[in-house]
């Protein structure tokens, strides 16, 4: 077998991280919020950030044999099932030809019941990808959206060299865990991937497990970002962390879009509103775990609101849905460009009926797949806001 030539891992390799670092001692850190928003970010936001949904590595070669040496972090929960090694997906020309995992990596631990984590350190691995078919192609590796990786390593058996001229638009998209994979099968296979793909754009995927929060860092970070067109799904996190109530909800959601517009004047914006969630309905936040799903080592979640509340401004997602529609339909008038998408049209009633949510927030595998394809063709397709043309 002929040694590998290596190749450094630089940004110009990399895609959908707009906070890419160099890694010290050779590589990368992909970071999907600059420096100056993780500085201003929580605990749970900057583990969400760091975990690489969208981020690929991308080069075009004639190599037949492709190897990516990486340093991964995954999370483990205090009394459910190890988590299963992150997946990474290999593109050829757009098109899906293999995955596999990296063993190794580092482990956080996470206590649902107290908040407390643990970090057990591990050596780094590699994925491996041979038996390509020989000529010139555009290579992806898809990292996993549920691990924060580190590139470490790039080998091949050809020469790399940075794509060019893909002439694909570039996609900026914002949301809750739903769009950062829930419990997607693989990195292609969340809906934001899936859309995107079926599109044929370049996704900048920044969904956030439970931050999708109208943080202004994470609108200036959306400002500062190239984009052709724009996203942003908002109100579950909103409900389940029982963050605010309707009379800073409305200004709020003008700030944040304010904010988008300050950079992207003049770039197609679409609001989406959550897809069904029955718990949180008619019923406010907090969202708590279901403790007795805990003790039988499964993870699901309750509504611990008071739906009496509502009358006084608690949100529920039916309230974000009506507000959200009356918001766009009050800026549409001086913003032709601007939107609305109600999420219960990528996943609604008749699909809960077919589909429950497993842990009654998440979508299944299945689901993220649906959901991302109903997009590509609502949003992406003819007639829709991101259509081309």
């Amino acid at each position: 077998m002929s040694e590998l030539l290596s190749t450094p891992l630089t940004a110009d390799l990399v895609r959908g991280a707009p906070g890419l670092e160099p890694r010290a001692g050779g590589g990368v850190t992909p970071h999907r919020l600059p420096p100056s928003a993780r500085a201003l970010a929580d605990d749970r936001l900057t583990m969400a950030e760091g975990q690489t949904s969208g981020v690929r590595v991308a080069f075009s070669t004639s190599a037949t044999v492709v190897e990516l040496e990486t340093l991964a972090t995954r999370l483990a929960y205090v009394g459910a099932p190890p988590q299963p090694a992150g997946v990474y997906d290999l593109l050829v020309d757009r098109r899906p030809v293999a995955s596999g995992t990296v063993e190794g990596g580092r482990t956080v631990t996470m206590d649902m019941t107290t908040g407390a984590a643990t970090l057990t350190e591990g050596p780094a691995g590699t994925v491996r990808f041979e038996g390509l078919a020989p000529g010139a192609k555009e290579v992806e590796i898809w990292l996993p959206w549920n691990e924060a990786v580190e590139p470490v390593a790039l080998r091949t058996d050809a020469p790399v060299a940075p794509l060019t001229g893909s002439g694909r638009r570039v996609w900026l998209h914002h949301g809750s865990s739903l769009s950062h994979g829930s419990v997607s099968a693989s990195p292609t296979q969340t809906w934001v991937a899936t859309a995107a793909i079926r599109a044929g754009v370049d996704p900048v995927n920044l969904g956030f497990s439970g931050s999708a929060l109208l943080d202004p860092f994470t609108a200036r970070t959306m400002r500062d970002t190239p984009a052709d067109v724009i996203s942003v799904k908002l109100g579950i996190n909103l409900v389940n962390t029982d963050l605010m109530r309707l009379r800073a909800f409305t200004p709020a959601v003008h700030g944040f879009l304010d904010l988008i517009r300050d950079g992207h004047p003049s770039t197609p914006l679409l609001v989406v509103s959550p897809v069904l969630c029955p718990i949180h309905e008619e019923t406010p936040g907090p969202c708590v775990p279901d403790m007795a799903g805990l003790a039988e080592g499964r993870i699901s979640f309750l509504a611990a609101g008071d739906p009496a509340e509502v009358a006084a401004g608690k949100l529920t997602l039916a309230v974000i849905r009506d507000e959200l529609a009356r918001i766009v339909d009050s800026r549409a008038a001086t913003d032709p460009l601007i939107g609305y998408l109600d999420g219960r049209e990528l996943y609604g009633e008749a699909d809960a009926e077919e589909r429950p949510l497993p842990d009654a927030i998440h979508p299944d595998a299945e689901t993220q797949r649906s959901m991302g394809e109903r997009f590509a063709d609502r949003v992406f397709g003819p007639g829709g806001l991101f259509a081309t043309g």
